[in-house]
């Protein structure tokens, strides 16, 4: 019998590809696809992906989509109220496995199991440990598509939003730039492949430079510039997103 599990979805290629390996392995039934938001943008932290973006990417893949809000003016403290109250969800569901798209920050997988742990949830990492060049060949071998929605401005300028992720990409990325982006560096949004059943259909608009203060472990403040792509489903152009608003 397959276990339970909600897959913790970016929209990005990491993600889409660790949830690619999930489904090939069999192990682990999906219940649903889980993404935290921006309450007031209603777009997901860091790759900035639509509400509508997301909901037409689960609804491609054939998996429900559950999102937990964030009010982004508590930071951390909110996230991860909203994030206790999805596992308590899903507990109900008799779920009791996370899996996420991380590969090698300790930090961050051992963030995730102090979370979680303690409710009898289990982290799951299908990519963890691998070297990212094997991971980036068989990323594109799977025939996943992505684009880069996110980059970290003093790194990749704004030439390289709306750049499809391929090997002519890989190649010609700087050398202090992780290839798949897992030290942030860049964030993608994933559109088709076989995951999927049919193309997400997107549009890029014109993209921006914006700023994060980051409280730091030894308690001073760093600010990162990054440039961001108008993201936007090609099914709800009309829709205004605060996010986006006088920030060009």
């Amino acid at each position: 019998m397959r276990k339970k599990a909600v897959f913790n979805w970016s929209g990005g290629k990491d993600s889409a590809f660790a949830l690619y390996k999930t489904l090939q392995s069999n192990e682990y039934d999906a219940v649903s696809l889980l993404t935290t938001v921006n309450s007031k943008n209603k777009r997901s932290f860091m790759h900035a992906i639509p509400v509508a973006l997301l909901q037409e990417q689960a609804d491609s893949i054939g998996i429900p989509l559950y999102l937990a809000e964030y009010d982004p003016d508590e930071k951390i403290k909110d996230y991860d109220n909203c994030m206790l109250q999805a596992v308590e969800h899903f507990k109900k569901q008799g779920v009791n496995h996370f899996i996420f798209g991380d590969i090698f920050l300790h930090d961050v997988r051992s963030y995730r199991e102090k979370q979680l742990n303690p409710h009898g949830i289990e982290v799951v990492e299908p990519l963890w440990n691998k070297k990212t060049i094997e991971i980036m060949q068989e990323f594109l071998q799977s025939g996943l598509k992505t684009i880069v929605v996110t980059t970290m401005a003093d790194l990749l300028d704004e030439r390289y939003i709306g750049l499809t992720v391929d090997r002519s990409f890989v190649e010609n990325l700087p050398d202090n730039v992780d290839i798949l982006g897992e030290n942030g560096e860049y964030h993608t949004f994933c559109f088709d492949g076989p995951i999927f059943k049919y193309p997400v259909k997107y549009s890029l608009g014109t993209s921006f430079k914006t700023s994060h203060t980051v409280n730091m472990d030894d308690g001073t403040q760093q600010t990162f510039n990054y440039w961001y792509a108008n993201l936007n489903s090609l099914n709800s152009c009309s829709l205004k997103s605060i996010f986006f608003r006088d920030k060009r």
